[in-house]
């Protein structure tokens, strides 16, 4: 007897429970406007035109009251589904998440792409590439660039070492990984796993990096919202 199995399906998985305090006053920064929007707005608008994704889970801290208001329609059509079990950490948050996927169907083969709410510009032509790149890996991987800045190891104010930036590279978002591994790589995760490679790297397992986009940014201080609104009107302009 033949056993078949589904081809594996690719959802997305957004953590958006966030206070965003290194960001500067105003509110976490999912929900700060950017060129008339919020900055999730972007995000989801990116997430939802790439193909292949079967559906995206945005993570809300448990009292989120703002979401719905700032994105109407986000569940219409059923590509678009929340969950308000955020916690307290990144790992937190996704493996919460993780587990609202399987209570919906999502099996441990399928591949889950964990973005960071907070990245806006992502092109949906990366998402593709990753995809494509990840889809026959035995583990996943990541979008990431290859560091080009002299690397300063700091003592206080002041260099302590030079490191050598050769096969260093930056880690981006979305990291694609099947929902079992994740699962159990996510599974007592600390402080110490700031991302998903990072604790699917613990098990001893290798994820491959797939080159990303300058412009594929992480909003995370005042500076970074002002570079946003001049990319995002640069690419109004060039449409």
């Amino acid at each position: 007897m033949q056993i078949s199995f589904d081809a594996p399906r690719c959802y997305a998985l957004v953590p958006c429970a966030g206070s965003g305090r290194r960001a500067g006053p105003g509110g976490p920064k999912q929900y700060r406007p950017l060129a008339g929007r919020p900055v999730v707005a972007h995000t989801l608008d990116a997430l939802a035109a790439v193909r292949g994704l079967s559906a995206t889970l945005v993570v809300l801290a448990p009292d989120d009251d703002r979401f719905e208001a700032e994105l109407p329609g986000f569940e219409a059509g059923g590509r678009g589904w929340v969950a308000r079990c955020g916690g307290d950490s990144r790992a937190a948050s996704v493996s919460a998440g993780l587990q609202v996927l399987r209570e919906r169907g999502v099996q441990p083969h399928d591949w889950v792409l964990v973005h960071d709410a907070a990245r806006c510009l992502l092109r949906p032509s990366a998402v593709e590439r990753l995809i494509a790149a990840c889809a026959d890996d035995e583990v996943g991987g990541l979008l990431a660039l290859p560091v080009a800045d002299t690397l300063k190891q700091a003592e206080g104010e002041h260099v302590a070492a030079t490191v050598d930036r050769r096969a260093k590279w930056a880690a981006q978002t979305p990291q694609m990984f099947r929902l079992g591994l994740l699962q159990a790589a996510l599974a007592g995760a600390d402080a110490s796993v700031t991302d998903e490679s990072s604790a699917v790297e613990r098990l001893g397992h290798r994820p491959r990096l797939v080159p990303g986009d300058l412009d594929n940014l992480k909003l995370t201080w005042p500076a970074d919202f002002e570079l946003a609104e001049r990319l995002l009107a640069s690419c109004e302009r060039h449409r």
